[in-house]
């Protein structure tokens, strides 16, 4: 696949999974500077990773909750926990995942992730 092609196809799942709102923002505050970077992510983390056959989104969504969670990536763990909700993940799911960080990378990891779920899950309900 030629860069311009993983590019168009990760564009697309990025809209996808992150909604056109997210993307767009991400787009207009391109600088030169972060320019490379975007595309990078675009091409590879969406047009590869994100596209690939191996695994459904739902479960793509999870794991990616869990390793931000796991890695104390709060901001990125936000932008997720609403991207695994577009892609059908039920707050149970997200609860599970968490729980199971709390075991594996550490009840501080967990309980931080666990606030900032709750947070979007209740905008959620007044949306």
């Amino acid at each position: 696949m030629s860069d311009e092609a993983r590019h168009d196809a990760g564009m697309q799942v990025r809209r996808a999974v992150l909604g056109d709102a997210h993307v767009d923002r991400a787009n207009a505050r391109k600088t030169e500077f972060t320019e490379d970077f975007q595309d990078f992510i675009t091409r590879y983390a969406w047009g590869e990773v994100w596209t690939g056959d191996g695994v459904d989104r739902r479960t793509r969504s999870m794991l990616t909750l869990a390793i931000l969670a796991a890695t104390g990536c709060e901001d990125e763990f936000a932008m997720h926990v609403r991207a695994a909700r577009r892609n059908g993940l039920e707050p149970e799911r997200i609860k599970e995942v968490l729980m199971h960080v709390a075991i594996y990378a550490g009840v501080p990891r967990a309980n931080t992730a666990f606030g900032i779920a709750n947070t979007i899950l209740a905008e959620e309900q007044t949306e």
